[in-house]
């Protein structure tokens, strides 16, 4: 429904504009003359406008909701719309710019990697339980030996979560010098950020809107979709990590790839020494 005010600022736009009369002008967005003419008799308390400026210039960075409960507690008894509209009126909104955040690692082309362990690439999934819970997995892929160090289940992972579990697993398999991720607020948060910092790790950002260059874990994840999360219905989150976990096994151990000659990632990885910079932290 427009509001009555809205119509007089659009007889009054015809007016000007195309040269109308205030009768056909009226009659086109159909508001009475009496309506259009109608001047507004309410006059603001000064003491209120006073209290309104003086509170806006103290304190530049408020919003008109916290300015009326500054007024309220003043003694003003007006409802926000009142305090809304002065606000308007005496332009005391300021402009927001909205900030992008967006990791501030370069984003050159890695280097391919030359051996198992060099360069890991992370991302997450999402899938459902049979309840309608929602939760998801973080995976973890060796770009080299296409072998997955271990796959996160949470039904919310947080970039704290995400530097644990990558302790986890250099304790085991040790840490890479890289790891490719994209620009999730998860990875661009400074847990993760400080974590790779204090461990040596690279974090190399794809560039927003193009997974092709995280083609590995991408290709990674929908196999796994395929072949685990498509094809089972989990009863509980222990559930999905236990059958996730033996899908992983599975896929490490038993599962051929062409890209590797037809070897499995563990078959493929005994195949190549492992540089030293990834060997199990102490």
């Amino acid at each position: 429904m427009v509001k009555p005010a809205s119509k007089r600022r659009a007889v009054g736009y015809l007016k000007q504009a195309f040269g109308f009369s205030e009768r056909r002008a009226c009659r086109v967005v159909g508001l009475c003359r009496a309506t259009a003419r109608y001047q507004g008799t309410r006059v603001d308390p000064p003491e209120l406008v006073k209290d309104l400026l003086k509170l806006a210039a103290d304190k530049p960075r408020y919003g008109y909701r916290f300015l009326h409960r500054k007024l309220l507690r003043k003694g003003h008894r007006y409802n926000h719309k009142r305090i809304y509209r002065l606000y308007r009126e005496h332009k005391l909104g300021l402009r927001t710019r909205r900030r992008t955040r967006s990791a501030s690692s370069p984003r050159e082309v890695p280097a391919r990697p030359t051996a198992p362990g060099q360069q890991w690439a992370m991302d997450f999934v999402s899938d459902h339980l049979a309840s309608g819970r929602r939760f998801r997995s973080l995976t973890v892929v060796d770009e080299f030996s296409r072998c997955c160090p271990g796959i996160l289940v949470e039904t919310s992972i947080s970039g704290e979560q995400v530097a644990r579990f990558l302790d986890e697993l250099a304790a085991t398999k040790g840490l890479p010098e890289r790891i490719v991720v994209d620009n999730g607020p998860e990875f661009i948060s400074n847990a993760l950020d400080k974590w790779a910092y204090e461990r040596g790790v690279k974090l190399h950002f794809i560039k927003p809107g193009t997974p092709t260059q995280n083609a590995f874990i991408e290709s990674f994840n929908g196999s796994f979709r395929n072949e685990c999360l498509n094809a089972n219905w989990f009863d509980s989150l222990d559930h999905a990590r236990q059958v996730i976990e033996e899908w992983r096994v599975d896929y490490n151990t038993d599962r051929p790839h062409s890209s590797l000659g037809g070897l499995t990632p563990i078959e493929y990885e005994s195949q190549h020494p492992t540089p030293a910079r990834t060997q199990t932290l102490a």
